[in-house]
């Protein structure tokens, strides 16, 4: 009798669990904190920075002489990812790193495009258009991330 009553004890335990694993997680938007937060810091830099359509803001630093990639060019850039605070998440070498455009963040799927082969800026990218609500590689969800891009070529 007492292993039954311990039997049942425990499947009433465990039945009792964590019943939040299948509930559904609260999505957040941070869509509108995200727009504040960059306008803050294109005002506390001094920038003047353009806003596409999508959000993606843009700041062309010195325009360059090549021709501007497609969303489907094969590119090599320089850059340098930081968060609005300064902190630096990724930096590839002065030689670059070659990738295509479809295999990147859409911030960079785009925003590349703004620049000409030689060109550089900087690139302010909300979350939706980088890595979106949730922590991915280290970058928390909803970061606003910031680019230092040097478009060397475009092949």
């Amino acid at each position: 009798m007492k292993k039954v009553l311990f039997v049942l004890a425990l499947v009433v335990f465990v039945s009792c669990g964590d019943d939040d694993k299948n509930e559904p997680k609260e999505v957040i938007d941070y869509t509108v904190q995200n727009e504040e937060d960059i306008k803050a810091y294109v005002e506390a830099n001094g920038l003047d920075a353009t806003r596409s359509d999508s959000g993606l803001y843009y700041v062309i630093e010195e325009e360059g002489t090549g021709e501007n990639p497609t969303t489907t060019s094969d590119v090599t850039v320089a850059y340098k990812g930081y968060y609005l605070d300064g902190s630096v998440f990724d930096e590839s070498s002065s030689e670059g790193i070659t990738f295509n455009l479809q295999q990147v963040i859409a911030g960079w799927t785009e925003g590349i495009t703004y620049f000409k082969e030689g060109g550089n800026g900087i690139l302010l990218v909300p979350a939706a258009l980088g890595y979106g609500n949730s922590d991915n590689r280290g970058i928390p969800g909803g970061s606003v991330l910031v680019f230092d891009v040097n478009l060397l070529e475009t092949n």
